[in-house]
């Protein structure tokens, strides 16, 4: 079921901050009133996909800072394990260099209560809790306002990355529509024409 429109899942995790200190009880809340957030899902430490994403957000922090966003990422691995990988040098696999949260969840609670695990719990015929599917996070990414809200998601198979300016451009798109009330139309950027949410509107709209 989708999030969009609802409040995002509150949780309290560890997580590494910084790219160096382990915080035990880290939350989006902090972020309510102040910062929209992007909170994005990836599925393991250590592997393949997942340092591109992470390190291409990182690429783009600034992107997102002067806009007033959040970057927060989150896995099912422990906050241990994202330490050891933040403080591996990139040549030797690593993600060195990252400075926006990491959340931990080995629980694979935050990942369920957002949708995006990548399996779930069943019983077997001889009663016993078995985990059908795989125990990591799909690569799901939610833009989340100054109030909580989710206003966007995706969901990405294991194997499919992400596109990071399309996140930036989706950032863009709601700070236009809160700015002035417009709608964005397909393949919308900063720097063009929206539209008013009318009949008129959209014949100016596709008359240009």
């Amino acid at each position: 079921m989708s999030l969009v429109g609802k409040k995002a899942p509150v949780f309290n995790a560890p997580a590494v901050i910084n790219g160096d200190e382990i915080v035990e009880n880290f939350s989006l809340e902090q972020y309510i009133g102040k910062k929209d957030v992007v909170f994005f899902f990836y599925p393991k430490d250590f592997t393949f996909v997942c340092p591109t994403e992470i390190l291409a957000f990182q690429e783009k922090l600034a992107e997102f800072e002067k806009r007033g966003v959040a970057v927060v990422g989150a896995s099912t691995d422990t906050e241990e394990t994202h330490l050891a990988w933040l403080l591996t040098a990139k040549e030797n696999g690593g993600i060195e260099g990252v400075t926006y949260p990491l959340v931990a969840d080995p629980a694979r609670t935050v990942a369920n209560n957002f949708g995006v695990l990548a399996g779930d719990w069943n019983y077997a015929e001889d009663g016993r809790l078995e985990f059908e599917g795989v125990p990591v996070a799909y690569r799901g990414t939610f833009l989340i306002d100054k109030k909580g809200v989710v206003r966007q998601e995706t969901v990405n198979d294991l194997p499919l990355g992400r596109n990071i300016d399309e996140m930036i451009r989706l950032v863009d798109a709601l700070h236009h529509v809160e700015k002035y009330g417009e709608v964005c139309p397909a393949n919308w950027e900063e720097g063009k024409d929206a539209m008013t949410a009318t009949r008129e509107g959209v014949a100016e709209y596709l008359s240009k």
